[in-house]
């Protein structure tokens, strides 16, 4: 069966939302545009992964330019989207790879993700990313401003975040690994 690739050239939106209560939550990317949604499942340490790679993709791209890059050094706050995942909530699959570009020609990041391999034929067909050929897992491609990369970025990182407790000192999210709290001369928790 030939590969679905859910292709959006600067969507109207792309974020990182979930589903369900903080321990039990789902993560999903969503882009959309022109009443077109695309929506596949991840899991938050994918999300997170994401995230930051974004950032260090963008602070890069804007070293190498020398500052002459279209892309904020932080997210704009007119442009942050606070506003929960589209309705319908329809997954089209469940990510496996990722992969991160800076197109510098167009001004552009590109984020892709692919549907989770489930056997060894598609497995090889996987291995190769950023490809327009008709074979392999289905895709989520998208192409973002450096603007809206830096705001999906933020929200994600935010996203993951608020799934955890804050420090009764510093009010600092916590961290599964545990958290040295700047605030109470290193208390770790």
């Amino acid at each position: 069966m030939p590969r679905q690739v859910f292709f959006y050239d600067q969507p109207e939106r792309f974020v990182a939302g979930t589903v369900g209560q903080p321990g039990a939550r789902a993560f999903y990317l969503q882009a959309s545009a022109r009443g077109r949604i695309t929506s596949v499942l991840l899991e938050k340490n994918q999300v997170a992964a994401l995230a930051e790679r974004i950032e260090e993709v963008l602070d890069e791209a804007l070293r190498r330019s020398g500052g002459d890059a279209a892309i904020p050094a932080a997210a704009p706050k007119d442009l942050l989207d606070t506003a929960p995942l589209d309705l319908p909530l329809e997954q089209e699959f469940r990510v496996g790879t990722m992969a991160l570009a800076w197109d510098s020609v167009e001004s552009c990041l590109v984020v892709e993700a692919q549907a989770l391999v489930e056997d060894e034929e598609d497995e090889e067909a996987a291995e190769t990313v950023f490809t327009d050929d008709d074979t392999g897992p289905d895709m989520l491609r998208v192409r973002l401003s450096g603007a809206m990369a830096r705001v999906f970025a933020k929200r994600a990182l935010d996203l993951v975040a608020a799934g955890r407790k804050p420090c009764p000192f510093c009010n600092l999210p916590l961290d599964p690994e545990g958290h040295l709290c700047p605030r109470a001369n290193g208390y770790r928790r």
